[in-house]
């Protein structure tokens, strides 16, 4: 008994589920080929979509024609907001539903979005029902634009969301976890995937930089450089991350948000919204990617903590993100934060894609 609890993380039961499928294709010009304007190409595509997500049961989903990238969070409220790179949805799996076309006007596209949102309870239980319904819809949609020879990439992600100090603030109730990887959840639940497939596992937290940090380490902020400060962070964070044997880490700090991807997909890039870091799960030594800019003092600091394929146990990841829980606590226990006033609010991901 023992050795299994070493693989289950307890987890409060206020945490936060998401679920969500991304699927995209570059269009080629035979998909535009037959209409006026690109807004009638998208609106046939938006017929056919969501009278197919009507019909498999598919109750949010949302067709994104204007190359900007789909971010995913729970609220209770049912809202998105668009920046020039970034289309941030909230809403709760509970509640909202949607279909609907986010575009442009005259904007051609380089690649077609469709997000498939989950939808009811228990979405981790019913993850594999869910991937099962999308792949059916998106069999269907290519069978409709056959002439056009559509390939998809799927990407799948499901996220935990919650405060590592929920128990401190009096929330007591926990759920022990093994969590499990994607693929053979999936296949145990007869939702095939293809053999050939990405995956990767890895946990983020932020720190905003607060009154009190600023006070905390002003001998180490000089207006324009804040080098010091960056690497008295980044020390803290390696030397603690070392404790715990998480050798696949990332630290960003200069204003963009990370993204977190395979190196078997994705190469490290950023815009002027997001750092996307690329991470190769099988180095044994580890990765380190660390980001900040010592001219500025960004407003909050972002924090990644990937597994490598060794963490990838039989039994789950729950060694993985117990390890984790300890080496957030340690480190910050560090900095001037007061658990029972404010979250540090951590996100478990897992992520699993492959071509269709």
């Amino acid at each position: 008994m023992a050795s299994l609890n070493l693989h289950r993380v307890y987890i409060p039961t206020n945490a936060r589920n998401n679920h969500y499928i991304l699927a995209e294709f570059k269009p080629e010009s035979a998909f535009y080929d037959r209409f006026d304007d690109v807004e009638s190409a998208y609106q046939r595509l938006a017929r056919k979509l969501f009278a197919l997500c009507d019909e498999y049961e598919l109750y949010n989903v949302q067709l994104i024609v204007n190359d900007k990238l789909p971010v995913v969070r729970y609220h209770e409220e049912a809202y998105s907001l668009q920046t020039d790179k970034q289309i941030l949805f909230f809403y709760n799996p509970k509640y909202h539903e949607a279909h609907k076309i986010y575009s442009d006007e005259g904007h051609q596209a380089r690649k077609i979005r469709l997000l498939f949102l989950a939808t009811g309870d228990e979405l981790r239980a019913n993850a594999a029902a869910f991937h099962s319904k999308v792949k059916r819809a998106l069999d269907a949609l290519q069978t409709q634009y056959e002439e056009e020879n559509i390939s998809f990439k799927v990407r799948d992600h499901q996220h935990l969301t919650y405060d590592i100090f929920s128990k401190i603030k009096g929330h007591r109730e926990t759920y022990g976890y093994k969590l499990r990887s994607l693929y053979p959840r999936y296949q145990a639940r007869n939702c095939s995937l293809p053999e050939t497939h990405s995956e990767i596992t890895y946990v983020t937290f932020s720190v905003p930089i607060t009154r009190a940090i600023k006070t905390e380490y002003q001998h180490l902020l000089r207006p324009g450089d804040y080098g010091a400060f960056y690497r008295h962070i980044e020390d803290m964070l390696l030397t603690t991350c070392s404790q715990l044997q998480l050798s696949h880490v990332g630290f960003v700090a200069d204003g963009r948000m990370p993204i977190i991807r395979n190196s078997q997909i994705d190469k490290s890039a950023h815009n002027r919204e997001l750092q996307k870091l690329s991470f190769d799960t099988s180095l044994v030594d580890g990765q380190t990617h660390t980001i900040w800019d010592a001219t500025h003092l960004c407003d909050v600091m972002h924090f990644v903590l990937v597994a490598s394929d060794s963490d990838n146990k039989d039994a789950g990841y729950g060694k993985f993100m117990n390890n984790v829980e300890t080496m957030v606590r340690r480190f910050v226990t560090q900095l001037p934060i007061n658990p029972e006033k404010q979250d540090v609010t951590m996100r478990f991901f897992q992520h699993i894609s492959y071509s269709y």
